[in-house]
């Protein structure tokens, strides 16, 4: 028997797993955004604000009672939470900090050599003079080590010391402490990240378990690429012998793609099915997502579930690009209709409205814009201007 899920309903079961469909007023209290975190998994963090920092979009698009002073207490008091790389830097529960001990041991293997040949002579004398003046004076800024003269670049021309903490970071000897100014401020892990959290270890056979599992949880149903992919913590060949050593636990689901075409095989757990109908309907309201929002993460995923073809072009020219710069897509219910470009302009107090594209057999209407604009407005107080202002040629 063929286990067809439709396109329709694989869409509401994902967009539940994401944390989409929940009502987006309810009171979050800061337990509660602990809890939201963890069943994402994790939170992307990333310095452009062109309207709000990608973190706080992506709690507020769940959520629009959201406090940013929660996440700061998690993140630098409680310390709930930490920092470190999945795809991309990100914010995760520090009861996963386990299972990342096996993420700095791959990273340490794979950059100290690279590095050492980077920078050459004196490479383990700025470590080990780094690595002193955080344990003797605490947490520390980069540019606090900043040697004189140093001209300040990208990554490829950082001096020393910020390669030092840099490297101490993503090999698990120091967490991120806080950030002043979005710069990172570096401290040992065991003045971060509490003693329940980061005195565990796991194996590697229940770090690969864990990381396919909770994956697959959060996904609700995947390729065995799609699991591998969501954390980065592991191989695609390693989430297949997962995969295939778990056959008992697992069915085969086709999955119904949004524009037609073979259904793609996937992966779910053994009572996935007898589940699907208790996952609510996302509400029918427009939000704004940002463009590194988990949900869209997964570009391909994205477009097979949703038809929707997505790309940043941060890095594209400008003659090249097909929207912009920083091009936000549009959830409108379960389907993304569309992507808008704007930005904030905080001494303006406005929004500023650039363009909006609709996707194919999108239309327009009163009642979509009208939404739209709602959400814009939820949006502007959320990002602190007074007023939406729509240029010029926004409709195209």
């Amino acid at each position: 028997m063929t286990n067809l899920l439709s396109n329709s309903d694989a869409r509401r079961i994902f967009l539940a797993k994401q944390g989409l469909s929940a009502p987006p007023n309810r009171a979050l209290t800061k337990a509660g955004l602990l809890d939201l975190i963890h069943d994402l998994g994790f939170v992307q963090v990333d310095s452009i604000q062109t309207v709000e920092r990608a973190h706080h979009q992506i709690l507020f698009s769940r959520n629009q009672t959201y406090r940013r002073e929660h996440l700061t207490a998690l993140l630098e008091k409680d310390g709930a939470l930490f920092e470190h790389w999945t795809h991309d830097a990100s914010i995760l529960p520090s009861a996963f900090f386990k299972y990342w001990k096996h993420k700095f041991r791959d990273e340490e293997l794979a950059i100290v050599e690279r590095w050492r040949k980077w920078r050459g002579e004196g490479f383990e004398a700025s470590f080990d003079e780094t690595y002193d003046r955080v344990v003797k004076d605490g947490a520390i800024l980069a540019r606090e080590l900043k040697a004189d003269g140093h001209v300040s670049g990208g990554w490829w021309n950082w001096h020393p010391n910020k390669t030092a903490l840099e490297y101490f970071w993503r090999t698990g000897k120091f967490a991120i402490a806080g950030r002043s100014n979005f710069q990172k401020i570096y401290d040992l892990v065991e003045r971060v990240i509490p003693a329940e959290f980061h005195e565990q270890e796991v194996s590697r056979e229940e770090f690969i378990d864990w990381a396919c599992r909770s994956a697959l949880t959060r996904l609700g149903f995947a390729t065995h690429g799609e699991i591998a992919a969501f954390w980065d913590l592991l191989s695609p060949d390693e989430a297949k012998a997962w995969v295939a050593q778990h056959r008992h636990e697992l069915i085969e689901v086709m999955i119904e793609p949004a524009l037609g075409g073979k259904p793609r095989s996937s992966w779910a757990f053994a009572d996935f099915l007898a589940s699907t109908d208790t996952y609510p309907e996302a509400p029918a309201r427009i939000r704004v997502l940002s463009p590194f929002d988990p949900m869209i993460r997964d570009r391909n995923r994205t477009e097979r579930l949703f038809g929707f073809f997505y790309r940043i072009e941060i890095f594209v020219p400008e003659p090249k690009r097909e929207y912009g710069y920083y091009v936000f897509p549009l959830l409108e219910g379960d389907r993304l209709i569309g992507r808008i470009d704007m930005k904030a302009d905080r001494k303006k107090g406005t929004l500023d409205v650039k363009r909006l594209w609709l996707e194919p057999r999108v239309k327009p209407s009163a009642g979509r814009l009208e939404k739209l604009d709602a959400e814009l407005e939820r949006l502007a107080r959320f990002a602190g201007v007074e007023k939406i202002v729509y240029l010029d040629g926004w409709r195209g």
